[in-house]
């Protein structure tokens, strides 16, 4: 049996928008065995993905930091005697990587650290959205429509019920849930804002449903305690499955740039994504089921990077102050009554 592996060690955000990639080279390679080498943070991801037969972690923050380290799991990738790799992931430890592993037919972007170690290179086409890029990096053609294809997960049992005991007592008619967190500060929309967003749906009869990871609890809490009505914190109640089972419940979802974007588009639900120091051009916008983003370009100083910054460089971070948060509730409510 032929084996493939894919290389994918980002962030959650990431691993998500790989799983289109993943389905279409399973529809190519049906009678292959795709395996998929990730970080432990997304291995519950790709465990659960439909199209991926095995997941290997590497855990380059842990225990697999160190040089020797990196040399010895290069080791294990070469004696799994993979026939393809495709590498999504850039970075000049993953073309080590792939150097070592001595795989002859190899695949990745033409902006990867140390490029040549790959047999193909294909072009990062920088106007074009992150799923369209992995498709280029398997080979899948598609056209302005075929490529919108919606990222899928299996869920297990004890998810579904883990979810449905949390939305018991919930109206599942009316649910909007925000996600006001990133890691990144200058991509948060800020926490006042977020708090009249949430009091506006609460006062049309909405139930809100906070959701984010560990590092989120406290910024969601605080919204809690400050709103008018019934709001609910998931944030860090749930893993990121477990999470984007919980949203497809869900009427909206409004989110930073950040991957509870993605994670709405894997419920199959309307995205509304908040754009601060960021831009929808990089290539991480919502693009199914009616979604849109919203982003005050009228700016000189926006994008100021890629991912954001802990802090404004310019200490004014007018991209969030001043995109108003009327704007954000009047697109919302068009999404919901389309």
């Amino acid at each position: 049996m032929k084996k493939i592996l894919y290389i994918q060690t980002a962030f959650p955000g990431d691993a998500i928008l790989s799983l289109p990639a993943l389905e279409k080279l399973k529809e190519l390679n049906s009678d292959s065995l795709i395996e998929v080498l990730c970080i432990p943070s997304t291995q519950e991801i790709f465990s659960v993905a439909p199209y991926v037969d095995n997941v290997l972690v590497i855990d380059k923050r842990g225990k697999h930091k160190s040089f020797l380290a990196l040399i010895n799991f290069a080791k294990e990738l070469k004696n799994r005697k993979y026939d393809v790799i495709y590498s999504s992931h850039r970075s000049l430890r993953t073309s080590i990587l792939v150097l070592l592993s001595e795989v002859e037919e190899t695949y990745g972007f033409s902006n990867s650290a140390i490029k040549y170690v790959y047999k193909n290179i294909v072009k990062y086409n920088l106007n074009k959205h992150e799923v369209q890029r992995n498709f280029d990096l398997i080979g899948f053609k598609y056209d302005e429509n075929s490529w919108k294809v919606q990222p899928k997960l299996n869920y297990s049992g004890d998810i579904i019920i883990k979810v449905a005991n949390f939305l018991n007592k919930i109206d599942e008619n009316k649910i909007i849930a925000l996600a006001p967190g990133s890691i990144w500060a200058t991509k948060r929309y800020p926490k006042e804002k977020w708090q009249k967003i949430a009091n506006y749906f609460l006062n049309r009869h909405f139930n809100v449903i906070l959701i984010g990871g560990k590092d989120d609890e406290e910024l969601c809490e605080s919204i809690l305690q400050n709103s008018t009505g019934k709001v609910f914190n998931a944030a860090g109640k749930f893993s990121i499955v477990e999470s984007i089972k919980l949203l497809s419940h869900c009427n909206l979802l409004i989110s930073n740039d950040s991957a509870p974007t993605h994670f709405g588009m894997c419920a199959g639900i309307k995205v509304l994504t908040i754009y601060c120091s960021t831009i929808p051009q990089f290539g991480f916008f919502p693009y199914m089921f009616g979604s849109r983003f919203l982003s005050f370009d009228d700016l000189n100083c926006k994008p100021c990077g890629i991912h954001g910054y802990q802090e404004c460089p310019l200490n004014h971070f007018k991209c969030a102050n001043e995109l108003h948060e009327d704007g954000v509730i009047k697109v919302a409510e068009e999404m919901l009554n389309e």
